[in-house]
């Protein structure tokens, strides 16, 4: 599944160094603290540091009460040592099932050490700046504008807070977006409020306040900016122009001047451009941008791919080309990497240039991914990640690469990754079906090892069990032997055995999930009650290698199954449309049979335009 990995911000000896001297980053090292209403200090900690001092300091300093909560930095809870947390790492206050309300009064200070106001620069880099000269750059010509009188302005599109922040000559030079301002986030400034940072958001495998690492884990993947993605970071910014709902936020009472405003927020390079996707013909997209932004897309699982987050910049090519060039700039990558498998959102599955095969340049990028090496490196770039999220993402690039290596098209990867609705109900894609077959598979695996443990090494089991209660002890002479790692011999299980020992009560019991054969439907009474069918957080390390296992040795089966029925779906609607049309053309006046064949004529024009782009590009 490993394969030779592209250059990316971290090479193999920069994590080994990273991690060999995490542990020396005990003399000086600066965190970033948010709590769940958008407080954010930053805080110089040494060797003597704890979770209870940040606690104070965060008391004194933003004066929010911090009884019964937790500090979290991703999924880990610190207990009381901070000799893990790296340097730049941002930390979440995050309140405990039980807390005080809001009016708790804060603790005297014990030490007047403890007291600490933020004097930091007004943009500074978080995580591993080293790895951003350009960001650096930029940050430095806007803090010279600011300076000078030039502050940001506001955008007044979208759903979030978002904020223009410009150069020494007034243009636009990057647009930051706080974690706080984002939709239902406690300081939205457009209404959308209700929840606490690290509550489920505006989809339930994304949580409120974490859009924003997710903007810069999509750059950190767009290896030598193979899909064009704008140079992004995570930074920590102060200026009175962000928006609060709460006077109390950063330690103002209301009576002072809001002079000093810290957000955590994404940062990213702004990109001149015409227009986006929406305002212009998808016919002249060139077929390489739409296959790499596409790529992207499904390593990441981008639930929000339309075309409003694709920038539009026309190439003035001196006349010398008919054909009027344009190049596409992906932004907006909030909605990726979510928690657990979700419907994605791919616009571009629609377009023509969708269907003409990857080119060999694009395959051999393919091939070269390494999805191993991207989980490592956002560990090292993103330490407040989630764990599910880098399983999404080692999970969509398996996928990617074994269909690439198959020979499907990006709009096939994409169509085999969407839900389908029958009625009113949604169905599991068959990315999802796949995923379910594999941890029935995993359950087998639990029954058999449990079993065996009981037993001989070697044992047979018959293949044409039909009780319901789980009872093991039936052998016929029609068997399958397992040897002691019984995962090798699941390719020779026929798949209708294992809809029937799904059915049976212990794997129920097991699972949220039933599996059916592969390839068949899965009852509405099946299905859990929720937008993921899917999970992966809740396997353990050797479950999730396992599961890992049984899902490639299921994609090739998969794929064919896929081709076949699409192929059989092809021919069936052609032989109806074939009757329907004779029997019509007998009933219909000429007017009507006439609107037909041009509908027919345009179809194959279209046909010919698809493939006029692809020798055009090719």
């Amino acid at each position: 599944m490993a394969a030779a990995a592209l250059k990316g911000p971290l090479s193999g000896s920069d994590y080994l160094n990273n991690k060999s001297t995490e542990g020396n980053q005990a003399v000086r090292r600066r965190v970033f603290v948010q709590t769940e209403t958008g407080c954010v200090l930053g805080i110089e900690l040494d060797g003597s540091e704890n979770v209870h001092t940040v606690k104070k300091k965060l008391q004194l300093s933003l004066h929010v009460p911090t009884e019964e909560t937790s500090l979290m930095c991703g999924d880990t809870v610190l207990k009381n040592d901070l000799s893990t947390v790296r340097n730049h790492s941002p930390l979440l206050l995050t309140r405990n099932c039980l807390h005080r309300s809001s009016s708790t009064p804060c603790l005297s200070p014990s030490a007047k050490d403890l007291y600490q106001k933020d004097q930091s620069c007004p943009i500074e880099v978080i995580g591993c700046s080293s790895h951003f000269p350009v960001t650096k750059q930029l940050v430095n010509d806007i803090v010279e504008a600011m300076k000078i009188g030039i502050d940001p302005i506001p955008v007044r599109g979208g759903l979030g807070g978002a904020y223009f922040f410009r150069g020494i000559n007034g243009e636009n030079v990057a647009i930051i977006k706080p974690t706080d301002e984002e939709p239902f986030a406690p300081n939205n400034p457009k209404g959308f409020v209700g929840k606490a940072l690290g509550q489920p958001g505006l989809k339930h495998s994304v949580r409120v306040g974490e859009t924003g690492f997710r903007e810069v884990a999509a750059y950190l993947l767009d290896y030598d900016g193979f899909a064009n993605v704008p140079l992004t970071a995570l930074v920590k910014v102060t200026h009175p122009i962000f928006n609060i709902n709460n006077d109390a936020v950063n330690g103002n009472n209301g009576h002072q001047q809001r002079e000093q405003i810290n957000k955590i927020a994404s940062f990213q390079q702004f990109i001149p451009h015409d227009c986006d996707a929406s305002d212009h013909g998808t016919s002249s997209f060139p077929v390489s941008a739409v296959h790499r932004i596409g790529i992207l897309d499904i390593r990441i699982l981008n639930i929000d791919r339309h075309a409003g987050n694709l920038l539009v910049r026309k190439l003035d090519d001196g006349g010398v080309n008919r054909f009027n060039r344009v190049d596409l700039v992906p932004i907006d990558h909030g909605l990726c990497l979510p928690e657990s498998l979700e419907d994605p959102y791919f616009e571009w599955i629609h377009w023509p240039q969708a269907s003409i095969p990857f080119s060999e340049d694009e395959l051999q990028y393919i091939a070269n991914l390494d999805p191993f090496h991207d989980s490592e490196m956002l560990r090292v770039e993103l330490p407040m990640i989630h764990e599910a999220c880098l399983r999404v993402l080692v999970l969509c690039t398996i996928f990617l690469k074994e269909a690439a290596s198959f020979g499907l098209c990006l709009a096939q990867v994409g169509d085999m990754m969407s839900r389908e609705f029958q009625g009113h109900a949604e169905e599991p894609s068959k990315l999802e079906l796949i995923c379910i077959e594999a941890r029935s598979l995993l359950q087998i695996s639990d029954m058999t090892v449990n079993y065996s443990s009981e037993n001989e090494d070697e044992f047979q089991f018959d293949l044409e069990y039909e009780t319901l209660n789980g009872d093991l002890s039936r052998i016929s002479e029609d068997t399958v032997s397992f040897q002691k790692n019984p995962c090798e011999k699941y390719g020779n299980i026929s798949m209708n055995y294992l809809s029937k020992l799904a059915e049976t009560g212990e794997t129920k019991s097991k699972s949220r999930i039933n599996a059916t054969s592969l390839g068949n439907k899965i009852s509405n009474e099946q299905l859990p009650m929720s937008s993921s069918f899917v999970t992966l957080a809740d396997m353990n390390e050797e479950e999730w290698l396992a599961f890992l296992e049984n899902f490639q040795n299921l994609l090739h089966p998969a794929f064919e199954n896929y081709k076949l029925g699409k192929v059989g779906q092809r021919l069936t609607q052609s032989l109806n449309s074939s009757a329907k049309a004779g029997d019509l053309a007998l009933k219909l006046p000429f007017a009507d049979v006439l609107f037909i064949v041009n509908y027919g004529l345009m179809r194959m024009v279209l046909r010919l335009n698809i493939l006029c782009i692809y020798l055009y590009h090719y």
